[in-house]
């Protein structure tokens, strides 16, 4: 029998919802943790270098060049060759032993193949890491500037960001005394991302000496966003998984997007303690089960070639950073510390006396080249942008010569 219309349910998902003017809620059907959440300013800038046909992005780090034709090959060759199925689920055996001879190999650090896990990208590695480790409520320490997703991956997995301001006058480096003062009963881990985007700091040995001292009296978890290790210019990377006491309390994300210009194949990897490792494994099957068979390959000759592919990669991004660097000291109102990591420039316009995105549009109004406002990457971000120097020395000097135009840098 039909319930009277003053007894029928309203639809799930508030289906019965409608905006002012009495059309349905466009949103109604969303989830509520999502509904009218902005886009982020990552994405958002994607859209708007479509707006000027001569626009230069600075906005996203997906380096120009092309994988290395070689590896594409041998790739292309394995695929012919039947690497098209399910790989294990814990990845490809050939790739995972060759990660853990490179860390064996590169940073003298052994581990055996259960502490090795293939994901589809680093940032997949995080969100498995997260939902891995993370109990509803958990609080997350992640020190700020940060990579824009930290607190949305941190979110989507129930647990509560908790920002680290870092500042220039400290060359970014963390704090101990204001992490440990973030530290409460609910504290679970620490990520931390060095070469960092997006200040381009390298933290220090003692940095790192103090915060694995710190995780370790306060039995933390940390989450090492190691993304950018080919881009530490100065000296070579350190990971904090090397140093004492560390490998058992320490996730190390890695990634073949930006070391092998590999963003488009979605590959990269987690070295956790082996109960980590196997509930990652666990949580993946139930999202995509295996990374890409013919990623996994690529990135096996990768690692394989690294010796011929990864210096030309180096020397080139190190000239941009430099030759970037060098043009922002010499503008009016803007100034950054020389890089000694990663591949951007934290750019400090507080000069010019208006909010960094204020500053972000008038230069892709007036210049048409693109950035991304402070202000996307943490509260304590306002007055800097933030630039990729993902386009080349003619394309960089092209946009500085256009900034330079601007009667606000003028």
């Amino acid at each position: 029998m039909t319930p009277a219309p003053s007894q029928t349910p309203a639809p799930r998902g508030g289906g019965g919802r409608h905006t002012a003017d009495g059309s349905a809620d466009p949103d109604r059907l969303v989830s509520s943790r999502y509904r009218g959440a902005p886009s982020t300013p990552m994405s958002s800038a994607v859209d708007l270098a479509s707006r000027h046909p001569d626009s230069i992005s600075f906005a996203l780090g997906d380096p120009d060049l092309t994988t290395d034709a070689g590896v594409i090959d041998a790739a292309a060759a394995d695929a012919k060759a039947g690497h098209t199925h399910y790989t294990d689920t814990y990845g490809d055996p050939e790739l995972r032993r060759a990660i853990l001879d490179f860390y064996a190999e590169e940073y003298s650090h052994e581990r055996p193949l259960s502490d090795l896990l293939v994901t589809t990208s680093a940032c997949h590695g995080m969100w498995l890491a997260l939902e891995s480790v993370l109990n509803d409520g958990d609080e997350v320490i992640i020190h700020e500037p940060y990579f824009t997703p930290y607190p949305h991956q941190i979110r989507l997995a129930r647990g509560v960001p908790v920002a680290l301001a870092t500042y220039e006058h400290e060359e970014w480096q963390v704090s101990p005394e204001r992490l440990e003062a973030l530290i409460t009963d609910r504290t679970r881990a620490l990520v931390l991302n060095s070469p960092t985007n997006p200040t381009g700091a390298c933290f220090s040995r003692e940095t790192l000496d103090a915060i694995a001292e710190i995780a370790c009296r306060h039995d933390l978890l940390v989450i090492a966003d190691d993304i950018y290790p080919l881009y530490s210019y100065d000296e070579p990377h350190l990971p904090i998984v090397t140093l004492p006491g560390m490998a058992e309390r320490t996730i190390v994300l890695g990634s073949f997007s930006k070391d092998y210009v590999m963003t488009g194949w979605r590959i990269g990897y987690a070295i956790a303690p082996p109960a980590i490792v196997r509930t990652m494994k666990d949580v993946n099957e139930n999202a995509v089960f295996t990374a890409p068979a013919i990623s996994q390959r690529a990135a096996l000759h990768a690692l394989r070639r690294r010796h011929e592919i990864q210096p030309p990669i180096k020397d080139l991004y190190a000239e941009r950073m430099r030759y970037a660097w060098e043009r922002v000291c010499a503008t009016p109102r803007m100034s950054a510390l020389r890089p000694k990591g990663s591949i951007y420039l934290w750019v400090n316009v507080t000069e010019t006396g208006l909010p960094s995105a204020e500053v972000a549009s008038r230069i892709f109004d007036e210049a048409h080249v693109l950035t991304i406002p402070g202000t996307a990457f943490g509260d304590s971000c306002e007055g800097y942008l933030r630039l990729a120097m993902t386009v080349s020395v003619e394309r960089c000097a092209e946009a500085f010569d256009r900034i330079a135009r601007m009667p606000l840098f003028s």
